[in-house]
């Protein structure tokens, strides 16, 4: 028995030894990530691990989405994180309403015929939501956006001298597919003096300072939690959904043995709550995009 445990153990060993020395044999990696908190750990936490399992890295931050797609397609760049409704909205111009698992399929299938691998999503989703103070809503009776219109209609009729006010970036009040197809699809009615328009980074601001009742946020970053905001839920699916997703060069893949098995096995790690809470320490608790990341890794037994 003792025999059997030693070479089971040495024959696991040597499998572990062959996957690094191919990994090591494979040329570098360069990852293009974005410029915002959420990337910035994505980055280093992909360094991190990909490090460990014997791949270089070359990372490259803050690069614009449409610089990243364009490096992708030209070679330049071997990977990145990108997000679902992202590629099917920006770079495939498709607007109809889609579940997360379409389109991820979509977007996966589109991608192949250009040689770029959609590998396993995360199970996060930073897509838009609504977002309330968590003791108004709670004391209101609020999670949903149709009960947050209710509330809206009811305040309408019964206070009309109380406008509600929702807080909203500029490109969302004036997208084709921003404000006014979300108002057509919940029945939501707004007079101008309603909306209050600004830079998207000043809503979780108004919003935890009472400026608006109610805002437009994305749902993964760090302020939600910081800010103790309450994200209500899109009950009538109108928001697109952005699973971010480990992107490889087919070719990329194909030389470098093990790669998408341990992109696979990281992404299934960020989940809606890991991510917002490592944005938190970021953004809220000024802590360094690497040191979360190593953190998070370490206390997943990864590092």
């Amino acid at each position: 028995m003792m025999i059997r445990n030693l070479t089971r153990r040495l024959c696991g060993l040597l499998a572990a030894l062959a996957l690094s020395f191919n990994a090591a044999q494979a040329a570098p990696v360069t990852m293009a990530t974005k410029g915002f908190t959420e990337q910035h750990i994505l980055s280093a936490m992909t360094t991190l691990w990909l490090t460990k399992k014997g791949f270089e890295v070359i990372p490259k931050t803050n690069i614009p989405v449409s610089i990243s797609r364009s490096a992708m397609l030209n070679k330049q760049i071997d990977m990145t994180w990108e997000y679902t409704g992202s590629s099917l909205i920006i770079f495939n111009h498709i607007k109809e309403p889609m579940s997360a698992k379409q389109a991820y399929e979509t977007v996966r299938r589109l991608d192949a015929k250009l040689g770029l691998v959609w590998l396993d999503p995360a199970p996060m989703n930073n897509t838009y939501a609504f977002a309330m103070q968590r003791k108004r809503a709670e004391k209101e009776h609020i999670t949903t956006v149709s009960q947050l219109v209710a509330r809206i209609e009811q305040i309408r009729k019964t206070d009309p001298e109380h406008n509600w006010m929702l807080g909203l970036d500029l490109e969302f009040a004036g997208r084709s597919d921003g404000l006014k197809p979300l108002q057509k699809l919940y029945g939501l009615t707004l007079d101008r003096p309603q909306i209050r328009q600004m830079d998207p980074g000043l809503v979780y601001n108004a919003v935890r300072d009472g400026f608006v009742d109610a805002g437009l946020v994305y749902t993964t970053d760090g302020r939600v939690k910081g800010f103790d905001l309450k994200i209500l839920e899109d009950d009538k699916h109108y928001f697109p959904s952005y699973n971010v997703t480990p992107v490889v060069r087919k070719e990329v893949l194909e030389a470098s043995p093990g790669l998408a098995a341990a992109l696979n096995q990281l992404s299934a790690l960020i989940t809606d709550d890991a991510i917002t809470e490592l944005n938190k320490r970021v953004d809220i608790d000024h802590q360094s995009p690497q040191q979360v990341a190593r953190d998070f890794l370490q206390a997943k037994g990864m590092l």
